[in-house]
């Protein structure tokens, strides 16, 4: 089949690949950081995100998150409002940034990134974007899955590349392998021949109580890899009876909600999700099949740990300086 559609790959990488050649950046007043991938689904962004958003702040900088809100239901540019904003109105990943610093959604990534400069931002870290031709950056992370790398090497619809990864690698300022695995060596390879730095994280899970050591839990997600929640569950050790995969970004019906909730019954087991799905079902209406799982869920919060992070803060601290110097900002 990924022969049969290589045709359809190259044509799609080759308007990638135009688009990004004519399109002429636009600047905004404010550094702009991309965490980005080459591959459909997830590859660990959003915890990158947060982990260096994380830093940043400590530093004293005002770091906002713009992101395009997958499959969102609002317009234009719009500012995240954890307290009154559901998923379908600016997605789930939105809500989760929104928890550390303010984040705002827009197809328009230009129009996102001066909304939130007028809004005080000092730096602006995009979650995803890293194909947006139309907004400058000063400095863009690739994220690479470890254990799927870039799968079989073709450009969608053939296989799970967004563009030709040499492409992508040539607009990348740091490579960040996530995970466990040895399928993205060969992309941070190509990448360390170019003079790229290439960085290694892992995801750890938060200290909570009570632990899920033996522990019998029923684990559902709807993310890109949930098997990866659940070695993560495993290496807690929770003692998996049963799991339940949806699609990435998936919208909980009630009926799912129910069905989940009677199987963990059954299975005497605790239910069990991702952050990010759990946001899904938390602004559920009072009273309904997903409300009430909600309530009786439990969830594994992740953090991202950077190896060689003191490094890449250099780097990006670099390269926040030399925007503040074109603008006549910083001596």
């Amino acid at each position: 089949m990924a022969q049969l559609l290589s045709p359809l790959g190259a044509f799609y990488g080759l308007a990638a690949r135009i688009r990004n050649k004519t399109a002429r950046p636009e600047h905004v007043r404010v550094p702009v950081i991309c965490i980005g991938n080459v591959t459909m689904g997830g590859a660990g962004k959003t915890p990158i995100a947060l982990a260096i958003a994380e830093r940043l702040i400590e530093q004293g900088e005002k770091v906002h998150f713009l992101s395009r809100g997958y499959r969102r239901t609002s317009q234009g540019t719009v500012r995240v409002d954890p307290a009154a904003h559901t998923v379908a109105e600016v997605g789930d990943e939105p809500l989760l940034l929104a928890r550390l610093a303010p984040t705002w959604v827009s197809a328009d990534r230009v129009a996102g990134a001066k909304a939130a400069a007028d809004a005080g931002a000092s730096v602006i870290i995009m979650d995803d974007g890293f194909q947006n031709p139309y907004l400058a950056k000063d400095f863009s992370v690739l994220v690479i899955d470890a254990g799927v790398g870039t799968g079989n090497g073709h450009v969608f619809p053939a296989g799970p590349l967004r563009e030709e990864a040499g492409d992508a690698l040539n607009r990348a300022q740091a490579v960040i392998l996530t995970g466990r695995g040895h399928a993205g060596d060969g992309l941070a390879a190509r990448a360390m021949a170019r003079g790229t730095p290439v960085y290694r994280s892992i995801a750890k899970p938060v200290p909570q109580e009570p632990s899920f050591a033996g522990a019998q839990v029923l684990a559902f997600s709807g993310i890109g890899r949930p098997e990866k929640f659940y070695e993560t569950l495993r290496g807690l050790g929770a003692d998996i009876v049963a799991t339940q995969d949806f699609p990435d970004h998936h919208a909980f019906t009630d009926r799912e909600a129910s069905r989940l909730m009677v199987r963990a019954h059954e299975c005497d087991a605790h239910l069990v999700t991702t952050e990010k799905d759990a946001i899904r079902l938390a602004r559920a209406p009072a009273g309904s099949a997903r409300a009430k799982l909600s309530k009786s869920l439990r969830t594994v919060p992740i953090r991202a740990v950077i190896a060689d992070m003191a490094q890449l803060e250099t780097l990006i601290a670099e390269a926040l300086r030399r925007h503040r110097l074109a603008r006549g900002e910083a001596g």
